[in-house]
């Protein structure tokens, strides 16, 4: 019998297909996220299907108690508080198993937080990168951050209400104050917001009402403008080169801008394409 991944709603109920409810209903078990959460969704939808805690803590212990079930015959849905399964959520190890052993993993598709921002964010949507929560500790947060200081993608991360003001001033650390981002809060609920701005902006937008602090985040940046590489000399390929046997790219790109006096978002362009040859 198959695993069917299914995607509930992130705030309005109205968003759940006809789909994922006769999925829901028809199951013989719900490995749920947190049981007490989703049994509100069920409720309302009057689904009675029997449910079983599956997290972070107890994924490995609960992955063999679903595989026991499905060699029996059984079948089980899996589904997380909100939007898409495994999207920043428990069960990738489960379905990582389950795709070893053969076992169909069957998606049902439906709300995710991350594409519902960008489509309506106005953003480019056409080339982006997703990496889901921050960390929770500063030095962490920025060092992941410098990563995508020349990314030319959107970025897309979740982030929680009693971080977003942090996480907001160390991407103005990393980029800067006129980096254009926009903060998606509360999607599909009574009090949805959308705003964009630079983030200097932003965050002052931000601490001047705090009720924009409330609620769970979605933030997206802008990426930089691709770079023609073409315009790096010979001489300065040599240069990166020779910096990118002792150095990192981002250590070597911003070492040679100094050498060169040539903008540090062309030369980290060429030193990672130099990476990768």
């Amino acid at each position: 019998m198959p695993i069917y991944i299914v995607a509930t709603p992130i705030g309005n109920l109205g968003d759940i297909s006809e789909r994922a409810i006769e999925t829901l209903k028809s199951v013989d078990l719900i490995a749920a996220e947190d049981t007490r959460h989703s049994r509100k969704l069920l409720q309302h939808f009057d689904i009675e299907t029997p449910m079983i805690s599956l997290h972070e803590h107890n994924e490995k212990i609960k992955s063999e108690k679903i595989f026991e079930l499905i060699e029996q015959g059984k079948s089980v849905a899996i589904i997380s508080d909100a939007g898409t399964p495994l999207v920043s959520d428990p069960g990738y190890p489960l379905v990582h198993e389950a795709q070893e052993r053969n076992i169909d993993v069957i998606p049902i598709p439906g709300p995710c937080a991350a594409i519902t921002a960008l489509s309506a964010s106005g953003l480019p949507s056409d080339r982006f990168i997703f990496e889901g929560f921050l960390s929770a500790k500063q030095n962490a947060r920025i060092k992941k951050l410098e990563e995508f200081l020349y990314e030319t993608r959107t970025m897309i991360f979740y982030e929680s209400p009693h971080r977003i003001l942090e996480a907001l001033k160390d991407m103005r650390t990393v980029f800067g104050d006129d980096r254009y981002v926009v903060v998606a809060r509360e999607l599909t609920k009574l009090y949805e917001t959308i705003h964009g701005d630079s983030l200097d902006h932003l965050i002052q937008w931000m601490e001047e009402d705090p009720h924009q602090q409330a609620g769970e985040f979605v933030v997206l940046i802008t990426g930089v403008e691709k770079v023609k590489t073409d315009s790096v000399a010979e001489e300065d390929e040599k240069i990166l080169k020779i910096l990118l046997e002792e150095l990192s790219v981002k250590q070597a790109s911003q070492l040679a801008a100094k050498i060169t006096g040539k903008k540090k978002n062309i030369l980290y362009e060429m030193a990672l394409g130099l990476e990768n040859k």
